[in-house]
């Protein structure tokens, strides 16, 4: 666990999170900022991505988990993302739409 709250906590995506991470990649309105929603295929690249970060980075985009039903409703926290010629830090977050 990374971080608790008493609604919620946060910890590593896995690949057990597949399902959960697609309904809210796969969202048309939850995607609108990127360039629409994301195939399976595009899911897989997107956790494999993810997973791939805590081992070079230490960090990166944390399942949110709602304690009273033990869901994953989103993911947040630090990323690097590519800006022209360099690497930098943002903080991002991704929710169902419902939460």
């Amino acid at each position: 666990m990374i971080l608790e709250t008493e609604r919620l906590y946060l910890r590593e995506i896995v690949q057990d999170d597949f399902n959960a991470l697609s309904k809210i990649l796969q969202d048309e309105e939850t995607m609108y900022a990127y360039n629409g929603a994301f195939s399976d295929t595009e899911t897989q690249e997107w956790l494999d991505k993810q997973i791939s970060r805590y081992h070079k980075y230490g960090f990166g985009l944390w399942a949110v988990i709602l304690k009273e039903t033990n869901d994953m409703i989103g993911q947040c926290g630090l990323t690097i993302q590519q800006w022209k010629d360099s690497e930098i830090l943002e903080i991002g977050y991704l929710l169902q739409k419902e939460y």
